[in-house]
């Protein structure tokens, strides 16, 4: 039973994730659609990439390492993996509220970032205020599949680790793993019998 609960949890812990890793495909899609719009409006120059494009990617690039993460711990459901991954989507949680608290508390909140000579900023910013419902539903739902990411951490977990071991010949299975029988002494020998001492 716990081995079943197990496999549908890891599996559930997989499915959210991959629905984290499309949006961070998303994000860095977006980001290359920003940089190509960029270079055309500029025709070239040397001017860089501004903040913006270059937060967009770092995000995506960012949230993908963490989804990939979270898939090895998923797959593995090793303790370590399980709290790093924990720890890096708590952590990525953390930073979204203090952005969006920032956002919403702070009536100045655009003086905290520095300015955006592409003017993408601003039509995102734009584009956020024209469709603010389904914005906020979006964010929700993101914020609810990470938040869905780090219970199933939490109950992958608390069921521990494989219990179950197979092997293919008694040489793979070593008194080490049979604390019982750590004092035994077979009584036979295999082989050819040793004379002396």
């Amino acid at each position: 039973m716990m081995r079943m609960l197990r496999i549908c949890i890891q599996s559930l812990l997989k499915l959210v994730n991959s629905l984290m890793a499309m949006f961070g495909m998303g994000m860095i899609l977006y980001g290359i659609w920003m940089i190509r719009a960029w270079h055309r409006q500029i025709h070239h120059s040397d001017y860089p990439a501004p903040w913006f494009i270059y937060t967009m990617l770092g995000l995506g690039v960012t949230l993908c390492v963490i989804t990939c993460s979270g898939h090895i711990a998923a797959e593995t459901a090793n303790g370590c993996c399980l709290y790093c991954y924990l720890v890096l989507v708590v952590f990525l949680i953390m930073l979204e509220g203090a952005v969006t608290m920032d956002v919403f508390l702070n009536r100045n909140w655009e003086e905290d970032f520095p300015k955006d000579p592409s003017g993408n900023f601003n039509e995102f910013k734009d584009f956020i205020k024209e469709n603010f419902d389904m914005c906020k539903w979006v964010g929700l739902s993101i914020v609810s599949i990470q938040g869905l990411c780090a219970v199933f951490t939490l109950v992958l977990k608390g069921l521990g680790p494989h219990r179950e071991r197979y092997y293919d010949s008694d040489e793979e299975y070593t008194l080490d793993e049979a604390p019982l029988l750590r004092n035994y002494q077979p009584a036979y020998v295999v082989g050819a019998p040793v004379y002396g001492t």
